[in-house]
């Protein structure tokens, strides 16, 4: 158990640093993050040293089960193809462009507004693309305006993974972990509403009181005339989507698993799309594009943070986590140690993690457990960059936008939003469950 545990914390010692000094790998002139080498080293390791054979590995990477990493990944890389494609179309830059004409001289306009848009854009699509998307757009118009463009930066990031747990397509994690406990689309929802309401009016109100004083400087007025170019791309993009979305809200009573609803959705979007090319005779720009803005770099991150929590379960590790968090109420244990597991280890492998240790309990504390682990999940992802792949991604860009946002700014906004956030879930859920 110990060698696991030092070979598991070097790992993620060496993913804090390379996410903290943002190295990255230039091929063909483009840029490559490779934050994901320390857990692949450590997963390597692990393996190498017979803390965890291939055999189980691959066994683990593709069990039968409602969920597993391979299916997240290709439901999180399928949803993400669509969203980036609906960008590359135009269709959210045609809504940020509106949402500015719509604000005029009002931050505060603008602040709330873009946290409306942003948090309905993430009920329905990814909240890591609406992040990777808003982000650039929010330090243009910042630029422009010549105002502090971090409330709005922190503002669509606590948004879009707020609302992002609302539905059970919302993140990824939500799907691996509701859809191993057997929870349906409808029943997820039902439970998961009033608790998100909860933590957005929470998040929603701290943030007002951190930056309304930044929030009172007015704003060259934006001209909000703008046209939907591509209609042809948008049109057939948002049809995938919606279709997308209602197929996977069913997708218990039709037999058919979301992840290979996304993938055919994916796959339908970009065929529809070559052929238009072709009838056009022109080259499917968007398509490709669309295809290389993808997070491919997340393949060998959840990959090898799942090794890593293959070894947790092989050397006893999950066991004693399940036996010591069962000792209080489930939603606040679990609570607590989903939020804070998810900035150690990111949150999508957390999520993998406490699926084993969520089953190892019964009754209506399972149920509490999930739904915190959820909830942890999702409300995680804003106290540190490491809790979600959006974090990672997210600071790498306002790298290269030369916005001052660092590590130490993202933690210090991240505490005060995300643990009375994180409290507002647990009470709610104590209280309905």
């Amino acid at each position: 158990m110990l060698p696991v545990l030092l070979i598991s914390a070097a790992s993620l010692l060496g993913l804090i640093a390379l996410i903290f000094f943002k190295p990255s790998v230039i091929i063909r002139g483009r840029s490559i993050n490779v934050y994901w080498l320390a857990p692949l080293l450590g997963a390597a390791l692990l393996l190498l040293l017979g803390y965890l054979n291939v055999a189980d590995a691959v066994s683990g990477l593709t069990r039968a089960s409602g969920m597993n990493p391979i299916k997240i990944l290709v439901l999180l890389i399928s949803m993400t193809v669509i969203s980036i494609y609906l960008d590359n179309a135009g269709f959210f830059s045609f809504v940020a462009a509106r949402m500015l004409g719509v604000a005029g001289e009002s931050c505060r306009v603008l602040f709330f507004l873009l946290y409306a848009i942003v948090s309905f854009l993430t009920f329905f699509t990814s909240n890591d693309i609406i992040v990777l998307t808003f982000t650039p757009f929010i330090c243009y118009f910042s630029r422009s305006a010549k105002i502090d463009p971090v409330p709005f930066l922190v503002c669509e990031f606590v948004a879009a993974n707020t609302w992002s747990m609302a539905l059970i397509i919302g993140n990824p994690t939500n799907i691996y972990l509701a859809s191993n406990a057997g929870i349906e689309f409808f029943a997820y929802l039902k439970t998961m509403i009033l608790p998100t309401v909860a933590c957005a009016l929470t998040s929603l109100g701290i943030m007002w009181l951190i930056f309304r004083r930044k929030l009172s400087k007015k704003i060259t007025p934006a001209d909000g005339r703008a046209k939907l170019g591509k209609r042809f791309h948008v049109y057939t993009a948002l049809a995938h989507l919606v279709i997308c979305i209602l197929l996977m809200s069913v997708s218990l009573y039709i037999d058919i698993p979301m992840w290979l609803i996304s993938l055919g959705a994916c796959i339908s979007l970009l065929t529809i799309s070559l052929i238009h090319s072709l009838i056009t005779k022109s080259r499917p720009t968007i398509a490709i594009n669309s295809l290389r803005r993808a997070p491919w770099d997340v393949i060998p991150f959840v990959i090898s943070m799942f090794i890593i929590v293959l070894a947790f379960e092989k050397s006893g590790i999950t066991a004693k986590l399940t036996e010591f968090l069962s000792r209080g109420r489930a939603v606040f244990t679990f609570g607590t140690a989903s939020f804070l597991s998810a900035n150690l280890i990111n949150n999508i492998p957390m999520s993998v993690l406490f699926s084993s240790v969520c089953g190892g309990i019964e009754g209506a504390a399972q149920t509490e457990a999930l739904y915190a682990s959820i909830a942890g999940s999702n409300i995680g992802a804003f106290l540190t960059p490491i809790g979600a792949i959006a974090g990672i991604m997210w600071m790498s860009l306002l790298k290269l936008q030369r916005v001052e946002f660092g590590y130490t700014s993202f933690i210090k906004y991240g505490a005060a939003i995300s643990i009375p956030t994180m409290l507002a879930a647990m009470l709610t859920l104590g209280l309905i469950l």
